[in-house]
């Protein structure tokens, strides 16, 4: 097979057409030939979604790493949010090195790339790569490596608004300076109080030296966004097909004006109503709580086999957690159900010293069965010493919260149906126990997207009805606070423990005649109406 076949089969251009030359008249947008003009070592665009950038660095990096050291050339490390967009960065690159750069010979691949931890351990991420003539690649990676300050060249950080605690992201990136590397944040917004917003601020107040590009929908689409998307679609161009273009993607944000203006028009979402702050959230984080996710198909329903795979899913990952927990000490489990669209998360609290809680793990399940996801909380529970659990029973939860408190009594397991007076009530409480620290939390900034959900309706606390993209690029709707705050309220409330032990019978009451037990008095002779009176047990 040769290298073009092997780029072809392995990374299909699907949005490009065989010819598609991005140079060609009338391609690249005025704002995609500014980016790519910008030379400087920091730069950042802050901009609306599918608004070419991300196509426009994938033109820019091919060039780079076509050219020779002498010439400028460097390798080029993409750093995605999801693995989507490294597979769709990378079908950039190896189609504009063909057409472009003419780099019939470049080699495409996927491999593991090595991510060497300050520990000396490594992990390992799958990545993909275009090698030049020149010696220098473009690599892909699909996911965030741990160890950023040891990628030397250009760094490409698309989407960092929506990367796992971007700060940090943002730190390490920093110190590639040093050995002469070029960095490029790209990201749409996530929220006023995001680290991404927050390092434009410090760039306008002159603490950076980010070269900053604001690039809006409505600009892309003054630049004529609309147009390429009818050359790549094969649509037949019209003043009055752009109109209805436009007001089907306004119209489908519906009243949601904030979200709209943040996802298209780069301005952040205000966050005055934001009932739990970022800062709050990320001060009660703790490193090490593991967080364990299982996403399943669709289809994965039909599949079976499903409860075996389960069970050997849970063997490996969540059984050994329970096996971590303290059996002498408490537990509180709160679950936020979810089927198809939202996530299931459950989350395990321990109890530790001076009325303090922190979580022993969380799992976030996506598109499970109703009947695996049984499964797996019963095994849970059967495991768990001295608990108490609350679950989330609304709509589809309802049949799953109810099947637990008839498997493990209406003692230990509440059926919880949220309404706007339950959450005035638990929310305060819950975000007490964050700003005292008398609750961790697992780490990770899904959790902060979360708790950021929780919002002020009318005064009081209660979830927000938008949904926001985890690093994993689906959609969440606050699912782990949900869990997290069900969990808390189980702290609040005592266990009850039952027992039974039988008072113990004097010695001297089995002494006398024929040795009767005087604890026991024979009233087998005492007879009322025919019936014969029960005989009294001892003990309590």
């Amino acid at each position: 097979m040769s290298d073009l076949d092997v780029l072809d089969t392995l990374f299909p251009t699907r949005d490009l057409p065989e010819d598609h030359d991005p140079l060609a008249e009338g391609i690249l947008m005025q704002h995609q030939v500014e980016w790519i003009a910008d030379k400087s070592d920091l730069k950042l665009a802050a901009k609306g979604r599918r608004t070419g950038i991300t196509y426009a660095e994938a033109l820019d990096d091919c060039i780079t790493a076509a050219t020779s050291k002498s010439g400028g050339g460097d390798n080029v490390f993409y750093i995605p949010d999801t693995k989507d967009k490294g597979l769709e960065f990378i079908r950039y690159v190896a189609h504009f090195a063909r057409v472009v750069s003419k780099e019939l010979g470049a080699s495409v691949e996927e491999f593991l790339f090595e991510d060497k931890l300050p520990s000396g351990e490594s992990k390992f991420i799958t990545a993909w790569r275009v090698t030049f003539a020149s010696g220098f690649r473009v690599i892909a990676l699909s996911s965030r490596p741990a160890n950023i300050r040891g990628l030397q060249g250009i760094v490409v950080i698309d989407e960092a608004a929506f990367h796992q605690d971007v700060a940090a992201v943002i730190d390490a990136v920093n110190a590639l300076l040093i050995w002469g590397g070029k960095i490029r944040i790209i990201s749409s917004h996530n929220g006023e109080d995001n680290a991404f917003n927050q390092l434009i601020k410090d760039t306008v107040a002159k603490l950076y030296d980010y070269s900053i590009h604001y690039i809006p929908f409505s600009r892309a689409v003054k630049n004529g966004l609309y147009q390429r998307v009818c050359l790549m679609r094969g649509w037949e161009y019209s003043e009055e097909g752009g109109r209805a273009w436009l007001r089907k993607i306004l119209r489908s944000y519906g009243p949601r004006h904030e979200a709209r203006d943040e996802e298209l028009e780069a301005i952040p979402r205000k966050s005055s109503g934001v009932y739990l702050p970022r800062a709050l959230v990320q001060r009660a984080q703790r490193d090490g709580i593991p967080v364990v996710s299982w996403a399943v198909p669709e289809v994965f329903f039909l599949d079976d086999n499903r409860l075996d795979v389960a069970k050997e899913w849970f063997r490996d990952n969540v059984a050994p957690l329970l096996d971590n927990l303290d059996p002498k000490k408490r537990h509180a489990l709160g679950q936020d159900f979810g089927r198809n669209g939202d996530l299931s998360v459950i989350l395990v609290a321990e109890e530790g010293d001076v009325a303090t809680w922190c979580s022993s793990f969380q799992i976030e399940l996506r598109r499970v069965p109703f009947d695996v996801q049984q499964y797996i909380l019963f095994q849970i529970l059967d495991r768990l010493t001295r608990w108490l659990a609350k679950l989330d029973a609304r709509g589809n939860g309802q049949s799953h919260a109810e099947a637990a408190a008839q498997k493990f009594g209406i003692e230990r397991v509440e059926c919880v149906m949220f309404t706007a007076a339950w959450y005035a009530l638990n929310f305060p409480l819950y975000k007490s126990s964050l700003e005292d620290l008398s609750f961790l939390l697992p780490p990770g900034e899904d959790i902060v997207s979360d708790h950021r959900l929780v919002v002020l309706k009318a005064g009081f606390p209660g979830m927000s009805d938008q949904h926001v993209k985890g690093v994993d690029g689906e959609f969440r709707h606050g699912d782990s606070a949900v869990a997290a705050v069900l969990a808390h309220a189980c702290t609040t409330v005592d266990i009850g423990e039952y027992g039974y032990r039988p008072v113990p019978r004097p010695a001297a009451a089995m002494e006398g005649a024929g040795g009767r037990d005087f604890m026991r008095p024979d009233h087998s002779g005492d007879h009322r109406g025919g019936l014969m009176l029960p005989r009294m047990r001892g003990g309590l």
